[in-house]
């Protein structure tokens, strides 16, 4: 691990929030200053306490015009937006999903209008949310790329979901893939892949990793959520 600071960062990458804000100030305010480049790995939302805050903290980066933020769309963003379309509401609630929904003000007997109970930015935030992002040197996504298969034609399903399959796999993606999704007690480090959900929401670390230094760089979660071993 390169610990030094004398040398700004191009690039911080960031594992799966889940509501944690107080975890997500406290590394925005350790990395803020090092880099011109933010991605988030998605799962935003969800178990954590304070959903719609850490939205809302994201979308004030993108006032900052030094930066560019890029933000990937994780499986628990879209659970939520199937729940406000009526879709699989029964499992968003099993996940972590009524935090979300008290953070907006949304209670599970509404039934209406419910993409309308968020603010239009948000509303736009989540509508603009990508599956991977690629630049010289890496390939970012939330869960996993399809081995064999070329990016542009990797799908939601895998990009979103994927755990054993890409993990245990040692095929060369092109590029060096960073990835939240599976929570991992320490970042995995792999030729061909790097993992950094650490599970900030049960008890963990919420990590950020600063490139092209390689430095891993950590604050506390929030809370003890139960683990669910899926999801």
């Amino acid at each position: 691990m390169n610990t030094s600071k004398n040398q700004p960062s191009a690039t911080c990458v960031i594992g799966d929030i889940h509501g944690c804000l107080s975890s997500l100030t406290s590394l925005l305010h350790k990395v803020i200053d090092r880099v011109d480049t933010l991605i988030f790995l998605g799962d935003y939302v969800d178990r954590g306490p304070q959903s719609r805050q850490v939205v809302e903290t994201l979308l004030q980066l993108k006032l900052n015009p030094t930066l560019q933020v890029i933000f990937l769309k994780g499986n628990h963003e879209l659970m939520f937006y199937n729940y406000l379309a009526g879709i699989d509401r029964s499992m968003f609630l099993r996940v972590g999903g009524l935090q979300t929904l008290e953070s907006y003000g949304i209670s599970p007997e509404d039934e209406d209008d419910l993409f309308d109970r968020l603010p239009a930015d948000h509303r736009a935030f989540f509508d603009s949310l990508v599956l991977y992002h690629e630049d010289q040197e890496h390939i970012y996504v939330h869960a996993g790329l399809q081995p064999g298969k070329h990016l542009s034609r990797q799908t939601a399903a895998w990009c979103l979901w994927v755990r054993d399959r890409f993990i245990r796999s040692s095929a060369n993606f092109g590029k060096q893939v960073i990835f939240g999704h599976t929570v991992f007690p320490n970042p995995l480090v792999e030729a061909n892949k790097i993992g950094i959900d650490t599970g900030a929401v049960y008890g963990g670390k919420l990590t950020a990793l600063l490139l092209p230094e390689m430095e891993f760089i950590q604050v506390e979660g929030e809370q003890k959520y139960p683990f669910p071993g899926i999801l």
